[in-house]
């Protein structure tokens, strides 16, 4: 793997998430992950996780910055982000934020959008609705040229159940785009209300300890 975005997974980019908020070593990562439910994204073995953190360290994306030890556990290397690991991890970010056809691609990019400016993720999503919103819009029409030529209910099912879903996607799209218009809704770390990450930090210690 090279520090092309491109190259990266999905797992990888959540890994590069971890780390902008902390240095840390693999089993806080896999904690983390189980934890916050991300490894229904991107799956959460051990030996999966440690194959994509040395090959992370290999592309100089993170690097080591320590090794500790706990008691009788084992040692630990704590790793932190480059800043090469966190240029590619914000570009595959907005290569896959307007994404429409690949939705595990998307729902990460989604869930580390907040490392990336308002303004610059508000445009992307908004280069998705508009694509959703042309897709819809031929998708409505084939439906409705169907039913005017008699073409049973039970051939339609599925058909059916695409447009709702396009319909509640783009409902829930325009619900993000209004709220990240609206100055008085925080986004990223920075906007954040102190007392907020310090309750972060706390859950945080709980998880790991």
């Amino acid at each position: 793997m090279t520090g092309d975005a491109r190259a990266l997974t999905p797992l990888a980019v959540v890994v590069l998430g971890l780390l902008r908020e902390r240095p840390m070593h693999p089993y806080e990562m896999l904690r983390l992950l189980h934890q916050r439910r991300d490894d229904r994204l991107v799956g959460g073995s051990r030996g999966t996780l440690y194959h994509t953190v040395a090959r992370l360290e290999r592309a100089g994306l993170i690097a080591e910055v320590g090794v500790d030890r706990d008691g009788n556990r084992p040692e630990r290397t704590t790793y932190e982000i480059t800043p090469e690991g966190s240029e590619a991890g914000a570009d595959w970010v907005r290569r896959h934020l307007p994404q429409v056809d690949r939705i595990l691609e998307f729902r990460v990019a989604l869930s580390s959008a907040h490392d990336l400016p308002r303004e610059e993720v508000a445009e992307l999503l908004g280069r998705r609705r508009a694509v959703l919103a042309d897709f819809r819009a031929e998708h409505r029409a084939g439906l409705a040229a169907a039913r005017s030529r008699g073409v049973p209910f039970q051939f339609l099912v599925e058909a059916q159940r695409e447009l709702h879903l396009l319909d509640a996607d783009l409902a829930w799209l325009d619900a993000v785009l209004t709220a990240l218009a609206d100055p008085a809704t925080p986004w990223g770390v920075h906007e954040l209300p102190p007392d907020t990450m310090a309750r972060l930090e706390a859950f945080r210690e709980s998880v790991v300890s």
